[in-house]
This record gives structure tokens, sequence and C-alpha cells, in this order.
């Protein structure tokens, strides 16, 4: 499980540490901060990916994402005075992701690249990794680091070089992540690969969701949502039907999700089908096709489409799972949500008080909520002091 993600000088986000349990609930007011932190969840995934400094760079590259406030917020700003000086860094200028887990955990630091006259000059580059097991970077806990393009193992208590001529813009975790000769990178990469976003879901009039496709097996919903009805129909067929249909039941007052299918147009003896999702409503004389569908309904299934996947990831992060919904549907979306993190850690960022106080209240066990505020333009968790926040070491470049 993921102890904790940490965040230093990425957008309003100065320095950040974010305890997390099986269940996570970030909430807060527009502006504090919640969806930086979901886009630091993001970046850390597309680190194993090879696609950080792709995101980075579309982000209009390292200037547009760093944190922009005094380079010790707990300084003067803090004590409530007006902030004075300069913006000019008396240390390095970067970025700097990591997570915790009970196995190993991960730091990645970004920075600037070296003026060379390239045309590529929102590229950031990576400076630092570290694989190190146990919740803090400590000499005794690292295992992998990575410093320019030199990589370092811990071979029997002996600092060992393992790879040189890294480029800068690629990461270990996606270049050397070989079960044989780094286990660690390859733990560390399954990992981060297997987490998943949800936040843009389309649910407008021609949302792919609400058209047929062809239908093939879909144990993992797409981002887009497009697949709905592949995913459904695997979900009925992998165990977990009653679960699907129970929960729309619940939300929907007895409504009954299906998947029709259709076969495709012109020659009748082609034996693909287009797959389409329909919903059963009582009192109702024939079925409700996806296109007809309230954007809202359209929505609670795709959510318990990806929460109820046959294939549970290692977390699953759902970025305001509430829009478009009607208020009297959230109890019902927080019983789903609650019945998910059963099989999979799951982090949920809401602005909806409502969704909050059902997900908190129902009294399960293993349920973190932070609510984040913004003071002299930091992010900060209500409540969390000193002793509070996990403990944890971003070292030296």
């Amino acid at each position: 499980m993921i102890t904790c993600v940490a965040v230093h000088g990425y957008r309003s986000l100065a320095d950040l540490v974010v305890p997390l349990g099986p269940l996570t609930v970030i909430t807060g007011a527009n502006g504090t901060g919640k969806s930086s932190v979901y886009r630091a969840l993001r970046l850390l995934a597309d680190a194993a990916s090879g696609q950080l400094i792709g995101s980075l760079a579309r982000s209009g590259g390292l200037p547009q994402v760093l944190w922009a406030g005094p380079e010790n917020p707990s300084g003067a700003a803090r004590r409530g005075l007006e902030i004075q000086g300069t913006s000019r860094r008396t240390g390095p200028v970067g970025l700097m992701l990591g997570f915790a887990s009970d196995g190993f955990s991960y730091l990645i630091d970004v920075g600037y690249p070296t003026p060379s006259g390239t045309a590529f000059h929102l590229d950031p580059v990576i400076k630092r990794e570290h694989v190190f097991a146990g919740p803090v970077l400590r000499p005794a806990s690292l295992l992998v680091e990575r410093r320019g393009g030199s990589v370092f193992r811990q071979d029997a208590g002996r600092r060992a070089e393992a790879a040189a001529g890294l480029a800068d813009r690629e990461s270990i975790v996606g270049e050397l992540a070989d079960p044989v000769v780094h286990p660690e990178l390859h733990a560390v990469r399954r990992m981060l690969r297997s987490w998943r976003f949800y936040d843009s879901f389309r649910v407008d009039d021609a949302a792919p969701a609400r058209a047929a496709q062809v239908g093939t097996w879909t144990p993992v919903l797409s981002g887009d949502g497009s697949d709905l009805a592949s995913a459904m129909q695997t979900i009925f067929e992998s165990g977990n039907a009653s679960l699907l249909l129970d929960a729309v039941a619940d939300a929907f007052d007895g409504a009954r999700p299906d998947v029709a299918q259709l076969r495709l147009p012109g020659d009748p003896s082609r034996e693909a089908t287009l797959f389409q999702v329909v919903v059963h409503q009582p009192g109702l004389l024939r079925s409700m096709s996806a296109a007809e569908l309230s954007e809202g309904t359209l929505r609670f299934l795709l959510v318990a489409t990806a929460l109820l996947s046959p294939r549970p990831p290692g977390l699953l992060v759902l970025n305001e799972p509430e829009a478009s919904l009607y208020p009297g549907v959230l109890p019902a979306l927080a019983r789903l949500i609650l019945r998910a993190a059963r099989a999979t850690q799951v982090v949920v960022v809401s602005h909806s008080a409502a969704l909050v106080e059902a997900i908190t209240g129902a009294g399960a066990s293993g349920v973190v909520a932070h609510e984040l505020v913004k003071h002299a333009g930091s992010t900060e968790i209500v409540g969390q002091k000193v002793l509070d926040r996990p403990a944890w070491n971003w070292g030296k470049r």
C-alpha cells in the first residue's frame, strides 16, 4: 500500500506530504490545490511509462509548473508578514515527487537542462532518482540511485555503478527495470504502471460511451469511458455482476443496467456484434439506450464500471466523481467507493461536502480524509502539525 505521496515545488504544492490510507478523500475549496495533488500523482505514474518529461513540456515546461512563492515558504509569509526580497533562488531549482510504500519507495528530482541551444527548451531533465526500502530515504535504506547519467546500486553494502550514459530525459524505472538485474526497479515500475486515473469521462450527447461499438473483452475501462459497454459486459461475465446491478439499483430506484448485442449493419451472417449500454427502469415498457440516458446516469455507470474492474489496480484515483450527479445519488456513490476500497487502494479528490460526509460518516475503517487550504499561496493540510506529517527526506541534488 502507498503510505504517502510527497511533492515539492509543483504549482501551489511548495512542500506537501499527504498520508494515504486504504481509502483517502481529499477535499477543499476551489483553488486550494486539489487538482495539483491529482496531477502530481499522474506525473509520478508518467515516470514509469516514459511520459513525465513530455507531460511537463505540454504544460509549458518547468517555468509554468514550478512553485512561484518564496524559496522558504515557512519564513515570513507563514508568520503573516509581507513577502519581500527577490525571486532568485540560492539552491537548486526543480520539481521533486515521491511516494512511500510498505515495500519499495521512490523519489524523482527534475530540473532545468544545461543550456545547449536545443529547440526542445521546454523539456526539463531528470537530475536524481532514488529507490529505497521503507518510508524514509537514508543511506542504509538506499537501493538504487541515479545522479545525472550514472546509476548506482547497493550490492552487499557497497555502492557499485550499475549503468552509465543514461539519457537525461529517461527514467531508471522506465529504462532499467529488468526483473533479474534490477528487481527493485521492476517492482516500482509495475507498481506505478498499475495506477489508474479517471477524471475526463465524456457524458455529452456525442460521448463515445453512448454509441454502439464492437464488443471485446475489456477488464479495464479506458480513461475517457469510450469502451463502457465492453467493460460492463466483462464485469457481468467475471463474477461482479451482482455488485454492478446492486450499485445501479441503489442509486436509481431499482434500475437495472444491461448490455444489448446488435448485429453489425450489412451482412447478417457476420459473427461480430456491437455492444450498447441499456438501462431498464421500473414503470417503463422499454429499456433506455445509452444515447437517451441523462449525463448523471451515464456518469454513474462510468464510475461504477471503473470501480468494479475485475482487474483491480494498485491505486485507483478519482477526480471529482460527483460531477453531473444529483445530490441524492451521492450516498449510493459513497457506498460503491467504500466497497471498491476493499479490493484496491482508492484516492478520491472531491469538492462535494455531501460526498465526503457520506464516505467519512459511514464508519468504515481505513478511511483517511484531508482538507486542503492555502496559506500565503502554499497548499497545506488542515490540522497537520509537524508530528502529524509523515517522515520524508528529499536528500540533496
